[in-house]
Formats: structure tokens, sequence, C-alpha cells
């Protein structure tokens, strides 16, 4: 199992823990052209449980929920975008393809009353996998400050 994976796989322990391996995993990140975990999801190679595909974007339920619902939205291609603070004009159409599949996808899962966005962004933002993902949160009373 690599690293990466391992990283990832040691999500699935206690809240405290996954905090603790999300910020530990974010610090050791580091962006990259190599294939991301997402990446590997989209091409099939790591199973997900895909809630909504279309052409440009794939979404997936987390694999350590934050809430009832977590589901992370990512686009099929990268083009160079690693995170939001990467983002150059030619990226407008995805970044409004996302936010607009994030809105679906909460109808789908029932959010009637509401939801959360998050994208994280570099090690200080807690992102931990470079390749830009919205993560949908909702199903619960979210509380702000976020943290």
């Amino acid at each position: 199992m690599s690293h990466r994976v391992s990283i990832l796989s040691s999500h699935l322990s206690p809240v405290s823990a996954v905090m603790a391996s999300e910020k530990e995993a974010a610090l050791a990140a580091t962006p990259s052209d190599s294939p991301t975990i997402f990446d590997k999801i989209i091409s099939k190679e790591i199973p997900s449980t895909v809630v909504y595909e279309d052409d440009k974007v794939l979404a997936f339920r987390d694999i350590t929920p934050q809430g009832p619902v977590h589901i992370l939205l990512i686009p099929k291609v990268r083009d160079g975008l690693t995170g939001l603070s990467k983002a150059e004009e030619r990226h407008i159409d995805i970044l409004g393809r996302l936010l607009y599949t994030a809105k679906l996808v909460a109808k789908q899962e029932g959010l009637e009353e509401g939801f959360r966005i998050v994208i994280n962004d570099g090690p200080q933002g807690c992102q931990s996998v470079y390749h830009i993902h919205v993560h949908l949160i909702g199903g619960r009373q979210m509380n702000w400050p976020p943290g």
C-alpha cells in the first residue's frame, strides 16, 4: 500500500485521530504532476461510492464523513487546477460546474434544509490532495466558525 493510500486509510480511525491525520496529511502533501488518489478513483483503480457522474465531474462519498452526508466533487480533468489558489481564467467553467453540481447532488441527497461547501487550499487550509475538490457536507446543523 502506498504511503498516500496509507495516510488516507488512517482516516477510518476515531474523530480526534482523523483530525490529526488530516492535518498531518496536509502538512506532508506536496503538489505534483503525478496521479493523485482522485485520478485513481476517476480511472476506477480505487473503488468509491459514486453518487453522481457526468462527462466533467465525479461525485462520491467521503471515506471519513464529517456529517451524515459528506460527498467529494472533483473535476475529471485536473488541467493544472491543483487548488483554488492555482485557478486561472481557463478554469472558470469547471469551477462553476463543480458548484452547480454540488447543488444538484445536495438536492439528490435531500439536503433541503441546507449544507456546507468547503474547498481546502494549501497546507494551512488542510489540503491533503492536490487535485481541486469540493466537500459537500450536510444532514446536521453546522457551527460557526468552522474551525
